[in-house]
């Protein structure tokens, strides 16, 4: 339940999505993907818009050109599933065209489940051999999270989820130590139906956001971003509020604050780490928070697990951890044997606090959900945070997304009920 920063990366190795070098719930484990609406969702009447052949060779040309910086004679790993085989294609053209060379992957949530419940856990542990030399010879990894099922692996043995990912924590090092530049397109915006629903939108009004989102000026964001990224640079004292109870403090006094504006720049691939990460629909400045800082309380309204509601889920935060965690509703039960059978101590550290600039983006007023990028979008979490500059990279976490928070930064009001003040 970790951010992905590609979907499939290692998908001609394990055939599944990467569960390393992650930022978000993926699309099969939904472990914290954002609250049903207050009101159902509308039917999905009027037809998806699909994009016209032009634009999605406009977009391919714009993740290798500029998302990526693919320069000739570099490697690049292109991953996603057959839905979207057209833009896949056409990325492959776009990284061959600058004379460079594409590694085209496609896999299925079909293959991805038998993946699992197919393969005898006696393989569970070992640690992915073509993953690491991929690793090695990769400079640019661009992945779509486009799975389309929310409980893809519904019935897992916990212990086994918990093997497998601990297995991937190498691959996942491997590719952040070796410098690959890694474009994610979906964000947890990519159109689908079961999404579209928790939105409270139509998949028609999903996709336009999704779609609005991608094609925001970089240039203007990259410089929204720069000037936000300096405010918080320069506080201290972070305090988070929510009317769902949610009441967190927080210390962040010379840490490292990231930008993901769509794009991995000169300066991005100077500083290398975490700079080198790019989620599209592109909009959020990150950080992570003094180590032991952050006290208080987190609370989700309504998540979800593998489809299944958790109500109330609420984390105890206590010297930088997770010292109490409860919750209620049919998910809660196998999200917490998950969540248990995860035994490396470092998930329970406090990781990260995500703020939202993307004005593009944006979810119905009367949502209770929340996701990434929308302008004034808060978003915490715990364990794995490499991709937000700090060094947990246990692979695992808990993300809550706050809709509505009002945040002050030293006693001064930088969100202020959901409204972005910077």
């Amino acid at each position: 339940m970790n951010r992905p920063l590609v979907a499939a990366a290692l998908a001609v190795a394990v055939c599944t999505a990467l569960a390393a070098c992650q930022k978000q719930p993926s699309e099969e484990a939904a472990s914290a993907t954002p609250a049903t609406a207050a009101t159902p969702a509308t039917p999905a009447t009027a037809a998806v818009p699909k994009p016209s052949a032009t634009e999605l060779e406009q977009l391919a040309e714009r993740l290798v050109s500029q998302s990526a910086a693919v320069k000739e004679g570099e490697v690049v790993l292109i991953s996603g599933r057959s839905q979207d085989a057209e833009l896949i294609e056409n990325i492959a053209v776009q990284v061959r065209k600058l004379g460079a060379f594409p590694l085209v992957t496609y896999g299925s949530d079909r293959m991805s489940r038998r993946m699992f419940f197919d393969v005898s856990e006696k393989y569970d542990t070992q640690t992915d051999k073509l993953g690491l030399e991929l690793a090695d010879i990769a400079d640019v990894a661009i992945g779509l999270n486009n799975g389309t099922s929310e409980n893809l692996y519904e019935g897992a043995d916990p212990k086994r989820m918990a093997a497998r990912g601990k297995s991937d924590e190498a691959v996942s090092q491997a590719f952040l130590n070796n410098g690959v530049r890694i474009v994610e397109v979906g964000n947890n915006l990519y159109p689908t139906p079961w999404r579209a629903e928790r939105y409270g939108m139509t998949e028609a009004q999903l996709a336009d956001a999704f779609w609005k989102g991608l094609n925001i000026d970089y240039a203007q964001l990259q410089a929204r971003g720069e000037q936000i990224k300096a405010a918080i640079a320069a506080g201290n004292e972070l305090h988070i509020t929510n009317p769902n109870g949610t009441d967190l403090k927080l210390q962040l006094k010379d840490r490292r604050v990231l930008v993901s504006d769509g794009i991995i720049s000169p300066e991005d691939q100077k500083a290398g780490g975490p700079s080198l990460a790019a989620f599209l629909p592109a909009g959020e400045v990150y950080t992570t928070p003094v180590p032991g800082t952050a006290v208080g309380k987190v609370v989700h309204t309504r998540t979800y697990f593998r489809g299944k509601p958790i109500d109330n889920m609420t984390l105890t935060i206590e010297g930088g951890k997770i010292t109490a965690m409860t919750g209620d509703g049919p998910g809660y039960g196998d999200f917490k044997a998950e969540y248990d059978a995860v035994e490396d101590p470092r998930k329970n550290e406090f990781a990260f606090i995500d703020f939202g600039i993307n004005p593009n983006v944006a979810l119905p007023a009367n949502s209770t959900v929340g996701t990434w990028v929308p302008a004034g979008a808060v978003t915490v979490g715990t364990g794995s945070n490499t991709w937000a500059g700090g060094d947990n990279s246990v692979p695992y976490g808990v993300i809550a997304f706050l809709p509505g928070s009002t945040v002050t930064l030293d006693g001064k009001p930088i969100i202020e009920k959901g409204v972005l003040k910077l």
